[in-house]
């Protein structure tokens, strides 16, 4: 703008002729015109270079992702019994941090000493009568074979023993048979010789002969009438024998039955071992569970005390692995047009100002509401659209949380690079 002359000077200054004013005019074009080349020359170069620096600028946005909804997420780990008890030992407070294996909580273990010491005594007993009867399995086995043996045996002597009888009974009755003829003959004889005596016609001699031999013959007689009778009981008892016999060699028959009984008998002594053996697994486990250790390092957050009466699945503490924390971001369904599993990322830090390096790991399968108890329902006649939101899973690179001071449910902002 030009600047105005003072007043009190233009009343002292001559009056220019018309020269000098055509001069001052095509001078002050003159300048103009140099003031505008001037602009000229240098506006063109500054709206290239704006023009350079938006069309960089829009490359660059253009090439990344970003959102402020984004949260430090973990998998929080709970800590709870597996026997009850009472607590007798906490060796974590709020926040230490644990390593995996760590032991957080002990229970009394006495009763499960108790238990453990009982179970091995049932064992031992349930070893000690499997022992025996896999004993007797072979014994059984020996034994039953040599009384079917020896019963076959008797009943092969039995029935010999029967034919013996049998034939001396034949021979005994024959003999009876014999001497019934005999004393027939000599008592025939004796009345003959009788009749003769009396009528002198044979010496008393001889009829003391007759007589002797009729006597000798009834002798005879029931010598063998007693032969038949001991044959006859000899039969008998033979047969008895046999009877016996028979009873027996059925009774050893019943033997391989005995033996597979007495090997059932030994199969459910070891099936009884492997169930004690079970059970002391079982109490031994129950003694270690009375330890109550860390799945993984992290910080820990406790509601447990000493003297507090615990029961299995009560939650006593919780683990937080900070080392396993990931970012959850939020984004707009309009910016995973070209969003992928494995880009680059950005994480820049609200609580410590820092920014940390990621990767894309994966993209949920649906949007949050979706997961959400009662997911909104669009079909009512009344929709209204709105951009949904996809959450983004994004982990850290190795090293970038080695100090810990990531918190799950800080705020971040994450940017993810496109190209």
């Amino acid at each position: 703008m030009a600047t105005q002359p003072h007043p009190d000077v233009e009343k002292l200054e001559p009056a220019p002729s018309s020269a000098d004013e055509k001069n001052g005019i095509s001078r002050r074009d003159t300048v103009r015109r140099s003031r505008f080349r001037f602009r000229r020359i240098y506006l063109i170069p500054v709206a290239l270079l704006l023009i350079v620096g938006a069309v960089l600028l829009w490359f660059y946005f253009a090439s990344y992702e970003s959102t402020d909804d984004g949260q430090v997420d973990v998998h929080l780990y709970p800590v709870s019994p597996r026997v009850s008890g009472y607590v007798i030992k906490v060796n974590v407070d709020d926040n230490q941090f644990v390593r995996q294996g760590d032991v957080l909580v002990e229970i009394d273990s006495k009763d499960y000493e108790v238990a453990v010491a009982k179970a091995r005594a049932d064992l031992a007993n349930a070893e000690a009568i499997a022992k025996s009867l896999n004993i007797s399995v072979p014994i059984a086995s020996v034994n039953t074979s040599s009384q079917l043996k020896s019963a076959a045996s008797d009943v092969s002597n039995a029935t010999a023993g029967i034919i013996t009888a049998e034939k001396q009974l034949a021979a005994a009755h024959a003999q009876v048979e014999q001497a019934e003829a005999n004393d027939v003959k000599a008592q025939d004889d004796l009345k003959r010789y009788k009749r003769l005596v009396d009528k002198q016609n044979v010496s008393e001699q001889t009829y003391d002969q007759a007589l002797a031999a009729a006597r000798a013959s009834t002798a005879n007689l029931a010598a063998a009438r007693a032969n038949e009778a001991a044959a006859e009981q000899a039969v008998q008892q033979a047969k008895d024998r046999l009877a016996q016999a028979e009873a027996n060699h059925s009774a050893a028959q019943t033997g391989p039955q005995q033996v597979a009984s007495t090997n059932a008998r030994a199969l459910a002594a070891v099936a009884d071992v492997q169930q004690k053996r079970a059970a002391l697994e079982q109490a031994e486990l129950n003694l270690q569970y009375t330890k109550i250790v860390a799945p993984v390092s992290g910080e820990v957050n406790k509601t447990v005390v000493i003297g507090l009466n615990v029961q299995p699945g009560q939650q006593l503490l919780t683990v937080v692995p900070l080392d396993e924390v990931w970012i959850t971001a939020n984004f707009k369904e309009t910016q995973l047009r070209h969003m992928k599993v494995g880009q680059k990322a950005k994480i820049h830090v609200d609580s410590t100002g820092t920014t940390l390096r990621g990767h894309v790991d994966s993209i949920a399968g649906a949007t949050g509401p979706t997961f959400s108890l009662l997911p909104p329902e669009n079909a009512t006649g009344n929709y209204v659209k709105i951009v949904q939101r996809i959450p983004v899973k994004i982990v850290l690179e190795p090293g970038e949380n080695r100090d810990r001071r990531l918190r799950p449910g800080m705020n971040v902002v994450p940017e993810v690079e496109l190209r």
